[in-house]
């Protein structure tokens, strides 16, 4: 009698290899620079491009060391603290010694900087509202919710 579990094993990896491609086609998508420009200029704001990403993050995420912030977004450490640094300069972004551990400078977002990341937000909603025009509500959802399920299980995961 032939075995089932070669069967199962060959259907759960060809459909991790489809998860794993559609995963990349996403970050490929999200880490073009052109959409942050398309954000950038739906949101009515000035701020260069370089910047984009470390801004969402530190209001995402933050209070967040550099570090930290420079792993998540694949950079330099030494490039995303001048980064930083420019983000305090324009009143965006400020570093202070995290609590209980004074050696480690964190990057909190400020109020302007929230203001400008709520623009960002409402832009990104309207565009990708227009994706899910035809999508269900219940699609939606159920696509929140299996999205944070994965992501809080690969992160936790460390694979």
């Amino acid at each position: 009698m032939p075995s089932r579990n070669n069967v199962q094993n060959t259907h759960t990896r060809e459909q991790l290899r489809t998860l794993h491609g559609a995963l990349l086609d996403i970050v490929g998508a999200i880490n073009r620079p052109e959409r942050d420009d398309i954000l950038i200029q739906a949101a009515g704001i000035r701020l260069d491009r370089a910047l984009f990403p470390l801004l969402v993050s530190i209001e995402r995420f933050g209070p967040v060391g550099v570090v930290e912030l420079a792993g998540g977004v694949g950079r330099d450490y030494t490039t995303v603290s001048r980064q930083v640094a420019k983000l305090e300069s324009l009143g965006l972004v400020k570093r202070q010694p995290r609590d209980g551990d004074g050696r480690v400078r964190e990057a909190r977002i400020t109020a302007k900087g929230k203001a400008m990341t709520d623009r960002i937000d409402a832009a990104r909603e309207k565009l990708v509202g227009a994706i899910f025009a035809q999508w269900s509500p219940g699609d939606v959802k159920e696509l929140v919710r299996l999205t944070r399920k994965f992501a809080d299980a690969f992160k936790n995961a460390g694979a």
